[in-house]
């Protein structure tokens, strides 16, 4: 993707989410050339091999590296948009295990010589003991304006940082989502606020001003679509990068992340301005490069912008990268090839969106075990994976679970745990009105077939025996008939059910629209929650437990089975073909 615009009065900036880059060299007296290459959502994509796998990672930092090495270090500036401390087991090592030693992921933005960072949903995902961490060993800010800390009232991030680069002066303003609160439990930004970006932005924006700086970036760590989690210009909306870039005037480009989508698009504010804004993807895919022509070294008179979305897989790996973190490397594989347990038959997460599996069910017993409820509840993380019959490994847990979610321990009524069951299932299965109907709800798009909604959403329960009734409409397809072990299952009752974080703080809609219950009351009904992830006592329970059986127990079942028997063959076919999609 390349685009370039003639500048009459107004600087139009190129930028993307993924990497944002940017280069400035002298061409002579009164002019300068600048470029940004931005990063974003890199989530541990770091070496040039894939630890868990050992097989070629052909999006990585490592070829960054190599695009960088192009240039002068005193010809760019460097930024990164955020959710880098999570999604691989080669930042959660150093987040959770190796807490002494100085982070990796620090080591790695140090040594290419990051200038800026702004702090992602998942690096705050990682609670104070890490990203305070990271913050100090950074040789570069770490921004988020509007995060700020209760006891102060000020950012409890840096604001916005002023870069000097070749006599030009660009000023950056980092923003994050202020969606965090909903997603994971307040014990992991204790002491921190989010507000709303546009407020934000409207607030800081004059003090950038009077930094008389000769560009304005805005970095932003929302996504770019306002109705993907709210209403269109909402105030507090959790993608308001567009809004941003409309209604507050200054920026000459905006930044997104988060989102994992990609755009290069002019707008137009309403001042009248024309705003450059790039979104970059994920895990290192592309690199945003955005290139700008000062005459005169005044904003006035840019004279040309151009932008692109560069293709990281298109280049090869920076040796002298891979040579550096080579050692790392070293330690994250035999970390994950550590051996800690066996099973006695191979599960797969496909045989958990027909019914009751083996796979769940070895998530809700180890749920169950550590929370001491009586119900769990638990979905499949990852759309395709299978742990294979013998030894279990550290990388094969990273497959089972692919989150660091804490695990909550709550109060719910027996009326709600229905109602969860009703909202899970009425995502996740059609309503069959003939046998050869669909059983599931799907889509067809440019990914070929699929489920329409997210399969990480699709919770089942344990500790309870229920049907769920494909004849009836959503919102009546759950009977629960009693608890497991002969208990009498009362909808009046109040019991202790076990789910993850990200469930437990609203994610997904489980708790908020299915039970009503809002953030302020959701954090009442925690009774419990774990200090470490659901991950990391995962692979304790396995060393503990060492020979597993797998045995799905048949604590729910489909109805009418001859349907559900029929359609399964098709569905099964349909879903996992070579052609089927595989991003849920």
């Amino acid at each position: 993707m390349f685009i370039m615009k003639r500048l009459m009065f107004r600087p139009y900036l190129f930028i993307s989410a993924l990497t944002l880059f940017l280069v400035s060299c002298s061409h002579g007296e009164n002019e300068a050339e600048l470029y940004i290459f931005a990063s974003t959502d890199v989530h541990g994509s770091i070496f040039d091999k894939d630890p868990l796998t050992g097989t070629e990672n052909y999006s990585s930092m490592a070829r960054i590296a190599s695009y960088l090495d192009r240039y002068e270090h005193d010809e760019y500036i460097l930024l990164d948009n955020g959710d880098n401390l999570q999604g691989s087991p080669a930042v959660y090592y150093y987040n959770f295990e190796d807490t002494v030693s100085e982070h990796l992921w620090t080591r790695v933005l140090n040594y290419l010589k990051y200038d800026a960072v702004t702090v992602g949903n998942h690096d705050i995902e990682a609670g104070h003991g890490v990203y305070d961490m990271i913050r100090e060993q950074y040789e570069m800010p770490m921004m988020a304006a509007n995060a700020l800390s209760k006891e102060t009232g000020e950012p409890y991030f840096s604001p916005y940082v002023i870069i000097n680069r070749n006599g030009l002066k660009v000023a950056v303003m980092g923003l994050i989502t202020p969606g965090v609160p909903g997603w994971i439990p307040e014990v992991l930004y204790e002491g921190i606020e989010f507000r709303d970006m546009v407020e934000t932005a409207e607030k800081w924006m004059p003090v950038i001003k009077r930094e008389n700086p000769d560009l304005i970036i805005g970095l932003f760590h929302a996504g770019w679509d306002e109705n993907y989690e709210g209403v269109e210009g909402s105030y507090m909306n959790n993608n308001a990068s567009l809004s941003v870039a409309r209604k507050v005037r200054g920026f000459d480009i905006v930044m997104i992340g988060h989102d994992h989508d990609t755009l290069n698009e002019f707008i137009i504010s309403d001042s009248g301005d024309s705003v450059l804004i790039l979104d970059g993807g994920s895990r290192a895919r592309y690199l945003e490069v955005a290139k700008v022509h000062f005459v005169g070294k005044r904003k006035k008179n840019i004279t040309v912008l151009s932008g692109e979305l560069v293709n990281i897989q298109d280049h090869q790996t920076s040796s002298e990268f891979s040579e550096y973190f080579h050692d790392d490397y070293l330690e994250i594989n035999k970390y994950v090839s550590r051996k800690i347990g066996r099973i006695d038959k191979t599960i797969s997460t496909r045989e958990a969106y027909f019914g009751d599996s083996g796979f769940m069910d070895l998530i809700h017993n180890v749920q169950l075990e550590i929370s001491g409820a009586e119900v769990s509840f638990a979905a499949p993380l990852s759309y395709d994976v299978k742990l294979k019959e013998g030894i279990v490994t550290v990388s094969d847990i990273f497959d089972l679970y692919r989150y660091e979610n804490l695990l909550y321990t709550v109060e719910m009524s027996g009326e709600e745990i229905d109602r969860y069951l009703e909202y899970s299932y009425a995502n996740w299965f059609s309503t069959m009105e003939k046998p050869g109907d669909n059983m599931f709800k799907t889509i067809t798009n440019e990914h070929g077939y699929g489920f329409r909604n997210r399969t990480y959403n699709f919770d089942s329960a344990e500790g309870i025996d229920y049907l769920v009734d494909l004849r009836m409409p959503d919102g009546n397809k759950v009977k629960i008939k009693s608890f497991s072990d002969g208990r009498v299952f009362d909808y009046n009752n109040k019991y202790r059910v076990a789910l993850n974080s990200y469930r437990g703080s609203g994610g997904g809609g489980h708790l908020a629209y299915a039970c009503s219950l809002e953030n302020d009351e959701l954090n009442t009904r925690i009774l419990r929650s774990t200090d470490k992830d659901i991950r990391y006592y995962m692979i304790k329970w396995f060393e503990e437990n060492e020979n597993i059986l797998i045995e799905a127990d048949n604590n729910w079942h489909l109805i009418p089975e001859k349907w559900v028997s029929d359609a399964k063959t098709t569905e099964y076919n349909k879903l996992f073909n070579k052609n089927n999609r595989d991003d849920n």
